[in-house]
């Protein structure tokens, strides 16, 4: 049978899958790698890790399949520096890195904040790009000297598998080195940061081909790919305006697709290229969605399910008799764009139990989406309708939760597959099996369930989102 094949190269490891041209999910294997932390504040990966695991997953799914095209996503932001002879000269520093914000700084003086935003559609934060090249040259100019190409994660991955250098857009709208709406590198930025364009690889729009497979399925065609978030949007059907992406993942995501390049005039939401050609996105980033809950679940409560945890916290009416959570494990980028924003809980009494804890930390992320929302209908965004995706959507209470705290119903796809699902329907049409993206997330992706809104909640929902909103100035006086 002829299958389309995604792969998704993660931050614990890689995911990859085959479907059917119909969009049904035939194999799935993931194949994990180790995070290093060699100093405080400090992420880094041996990207040969991502290599091996990409080969174990790709022959797992590929094995007596037909493979008419791969298409790849990944962790964005991440610096993978080559030497001439294309070998890697140190570990790559990864998405959730922060060792630049004084290259962040750096980076703001030198264009000017208001012209970096209107060009990049971000300002300078010390997960992207820009600044860990920028840390490179200051802080291992041995290494910055022997650098002759730069590349993302999921590039240096498909560079292993087809021999070509390349990036799409939408994952280079993360690097802060983009003209997000020009849909090239920014020959202002670069030269107001002294980088020499000749670092950075050749740009195409997602679906595009990237060269062909040249010995794990020898001559199969390879679409060049989009960062994870863009191509987690395509596998729930965000290609064009309407419906948004919510993701509750460790990070929170809420994501528009948008028909022309708009940005917020404080680069309080991301503005990036979508892996659709000729299409943009507005996105919100919360930095512990579902890491909330997890930190909760391993700090506090290591040996009780989480669907027990879930249960304790639907006892508790909304609100949770005026307790709240201020998601800020850490720090956060929508709205506030703060590193060392810190989290909290507000208001405990007496009666408060461990369900109410719960209750307040899921409401709290949700507030924190409602947050990226407002911001997001700030652009003259229609948000009616969400379609939710990630970990934290496989449970009822908290998608009911986020729907009556957002307003909108959410609907749930088939498939759970995000990125990786994504990832292949953009090989699919690199390989001809869809005639564009259009096609395949008409073809693929399926709504089978919605969750309303409860009337009765929303009400006292919006009666507590300012006392939610009062939170983070209220931490950041006692916490810097």
């Amino acid at each position: 049978m002829t299958v389309c094949v995604g792969l998704d190269v993660g931050t614990t490891g890689v995911k990859a899958i085959a479907i059917s041209p119909e969009g049904d999910v035939l194999a799935r294997a993931e194949h994990g790698y180790p995070l290093s932390t060699p100093r405080p504040g400090w992420a880094e990966q041996d990207p040969e890790d991502w290599w091996q695991a990409a080969q174990a997953a790709l022959a797992q799914v590929s094995a007596g399949r037909e493979v008419a095209g791969v298409g790849l996503s990944g962790q964005m932001h991440g610096l993978v520096a080559l030497d001439a002879a294309g070998e890697v000269i140190r570990p790559a520093i990864l998405w959730n890195d922060q060792r630049t914000a004084d290259e962040c700084a750096e980076i703001e003086e030198r264009v000017g904040r208001e012209r970096l935003i209107e060009l990049t559609g971000n300002r300078a934060l010390t997960g992207f790009t820009a600044p860990k090249l920028l840390w490179l040259r200051r802080n291992e100019p041995e290494a910055y000297a022997r650098t002759r190409r730069v590349m993302l994660p999921k590039d240096y991955v498909r560079l292993r598998l087809t021999g070509e250098w390349a990036t799409d857009v939408a994952d280079a709208s993360g690097t802060l080195l983009l003209d997000v709406g020009g849909r090239r590198w920014s020959p202002e930025v670069l030269e107001a940061l002294d980088l020499a364009a000749e670092l950075l690889p050749p740009l195409l729009e997602s679906p595009e081909p990237a060269g062909v497979c040249d010995s794990l399925l020898q001559g199969t065609p390879v679409a060049v790919g989009a960062g994870d978030q863009p191509a987690a949007a395509l596998g729930v059907g965000i290609d064009r305006p309407g419906p948004l992406s919510v993701v509750l993942g460790t990070s929170g995501v809420v994501l528009a697709a948008l028909p022309a390049y708009r940005h917020d005039a404080e680069a309080r939401v991301h503005a990036f290229c979508h892996a659709v050609p000729g299409a943009w996105q507005a996105m919100g980033v919360m930095l512990s969605a579902a890491g909330s809950l997890q930190w909760f679940h391993d700090s506090l409560a290591p040996d009780v399910p989480f669907a027990t945890l879930v249960e304790e916290a639907d006892a508790w009416p909304p609100g949770a008799e005026g307790l709240l959570f201020a998601p800020y494990l850490a720090g956060e980028r929508t709205p506030h764009a703060d590193p060392d924003a810190r989290g909290a809980f507000v208001g405990l009494a007496l009666r408060h139990d461990r369900g109410a804890l719960v209750r307040a930390v899921l409401e709290g992320v949700a507030f924190g989406l409602r947050d990226s929302l407002d911001l997001i209908r700030e652009l003259g965004v229609d948000a009616s309708v969400g379609r939710a995706s990630g970990g934290g959507a496989r449970g009822r209470t908290w998608l009911r939760v986020v729907a009556s705290i957002l307003g909108i119903p959410l609907e749930l796809t088939e498939s759970e597959d995000g990125s990786a699902l994504g990832a292949a329907l953009l090989g699919g049409v690199a390989g001809g099996v869809f005639a564009d993206v259009h096609d395949a997330v008409e073809r693929c992706v399926r709504v089978q369930e919605t969750v309303e809104p409860d009337a009765a909640w929303q009400s006292v929902y919006e009666e507590l989102l300012p006392r939610y909103r009062s939170l983070y100035p209220l931490t950041k006086g006692v916490t810097t």
